[in-house]
C-alpha cells in the first residue's frame, strides 16, 4: 500500500475551455475542468513520471459565464485540400470566461516503470519516497510561480492570470445551484508515460455546492 501526499493550488484567467466532445466542430464547455485536464495542470508545475498525480475534485470560485469566441483554425481536422492549400477556417466555440478554480490532488509512486525514461528511473532508484519529493517540489514551484511547462486553461491560448497557493480573498461559491453533468470526459491516455489512445467518460457527475468530486475509478489512472 502507497502512502498517499496532497497537492493543492489555486488558477485563475481571463478565459477557459474545457472542450466537450459530443459537440463536434462548434465545442462548447464543460462548466468545471475535466479529470485530465487538472492532472495536466499539476503536471505542468511539475512533470514527474516516477509518480502518479490522481486529481481528488475542483472547486469553482467563479459562477461560470459563457461567452462567444471565434478562432482561427489550422489544425489537422481541415479537409486535405485546405491543409495543401495551407488555408485556415473559422472557428465557432462557447467558452468560459473569468474563471477562477481551486484544484486538489493525490500523489502515489507510478506503480509502472516500464515505459519510464531512463532519467525518471535513476531518479525513482535514488528517491525513498517519489510522493513525498514531488510534494515537496511542487509546493517550491507554486510558491516561486514557476512551472516546468506552460499553463493553460483548457486551450493553449487561454493561459491563467495567476496560478500559485490559495488566496484569502478567493472563496467556494457555495450558494452554486447544483449543475448535474451526465457524461464528462476523463482523459484519453489513462495508463499514463506513453500509453496508447483510450477514451474514457465518467458519467452522473455533480457540481454541488460549487465543488466537483471526481469519481474514484479501479479500471483506469
Amino acid at each position: 500500500m502507497y502512502k498517499t501526499y496532497s497537492v493543492s493550488m489555486e488558477i485563475a484567467g481571463n478565459a477557459a475551455m474545457w472542450t466537450r466532445p459530443d459537440t463536434g466542430d462548434s465545442p462548447c464547455s464543460y462548466p468545471a475542468p475535466t479529470y485530465s485536464a487538472v492532472r495536466a495542470l499539476f503536471e505542468s508545475v511539475n512533470w514527474g513520471p516516477a509518480v502518479l498525480v490522481i486529481p481528488k475534485k475542483v472547486e469553482l470560485c467563479s459562477v461560470p459565464q459563457y461567452h462567444s469566441y471565434t478562432t482561427n483554425y489550422g489544425g489537422p481536422l481541415r479537409k486535405s485540400d485546405e491543409v495543401k492549400k495551407g488555408n485556415n477556417y473559422q472557428q465557432f466555440a462557447t467558452i468560459l470566461i473569468d474563471v477562477c478554480y481551486r484544484i486538489y490532488a493525490d500523489i502515489i509512486p507510478n506503480p509502472d516503470k516500464s515505459n519510464m525514461p531512463k532519467k525518471a528511473k535513476a531518479w525513482d532508484h535514488r528517491t525513498t519516497s517519489p510522493g513525498h519529493a514531488y510534494q515537496e517540489i511542487f509546493n517550491r514551484r507554486l510558491k516561486r510561480g514557476q512551472s516546468f511547462a506552460t499553463l493553460s486553461l483548457g486551450w493553449s491560448e487561454f493561459t491563467p492570470s495567476y496560478f500559485g497557493p490559495f488566496r484569502s480573498a478567493t472563496k467556494v461559491c457555495e450558494e452554486l445551484p447544483d449543475i448535474h453533468i451526465p457524461s464528462m470526459l476523463r482523459g484519453v491516455f489513462q495508463q499514463g508515460y506513453c500509453s496508447d489512445y483510450q477514451a474514457v467518460y465518467d458519467t452522473d457527475l455533480c457540481i454541488h455546492k460549487g465543488v466537483l468530486e471526481y469519481p474514484e475509478r479501479s479500471d483506469c489512472r
